[in-house]
């Protein structure tokens, strides 16, 4: 597999988590730079670990998971986006910033890189090397991550309030999509 191809496949997978970042970024006031490292080395490090599963995996069980990834993916971005809704319409105005807890960026960075999962499963069917894609993946998703978190941290400080509302639309959104684009298909 060419490197231009490697990097294609690297960029659409790390479009949801760039768009997750975004999200997330506008609700952080403080700890911005380690918040948004810790974001993007989370989504970089499951980009780069689910190709490896699904390789992995094999052909044995493409069909078993091809058959409810999107709702694993679909149920996280949902919960979380629905919760971020509910805490900025319920809670009193928050004298800190929103917090990205451990759970949170796990069922995140699960939600945002299942697609990668069908990715490393198609490779093996392909009997593609692995270790390059893996590497470029996980860049990649590293990379667009801080970037969006970075864009959305700016965007943040000019809505307030508002966007934590328009990042749980956006979290729903991504989990809509992404449940569509597999019933669809």
């Amino acid at each position: 597999m060419d490197m231009a191809t490697v990097l294609l496949i690297a960029v659409s997978l790390a479009m949801d988590s760039f768009a997750v970042s975004i999200a997330h970024g506008m609700t952080i006031k403080n700890r911005r730079v380690a918040t948004g490292l810790i974001m993007a080395f989370s989504f970089g490090f499951f980009q780069a670990l689910m190709p490896v599963l699904g390789w992995l995996a094999g052909l044995t069980f493409i069909d078993l998971i091809s058959s409810f990834d999107h709702w694993v993916a679909f149920g996280l971005l949902v919960f979380i986006g629905g919760k971020m809704i509910y805490s900025a319409r319920t809670e009193p105005e928050p004298e800190k910033d929103a917090k990205l807890t451990a759970p949170v960026l796990l069922m995140l960075s699960v939600a945002t890189s299942i697609d990668a999962l069908a990715v490393g499963l198609s490779f093996s069917l392909l009997q593609v090397s692995i270790t390059t894609p893996v590497i470029a993946i996980g860049v990649v998703a590293f990379l667009l991550s801080l970037a969006g978190f970075n864009f959305g941290n700016k965007l943040g400080k000019f809505f307030e309030r508002k966007v934590q509302v328009v990042g749980g639309i956006v979290l729903i959104a991504i989990g809509i999509k992404i449940l569509l684009e597999h019933l669809l298909t």
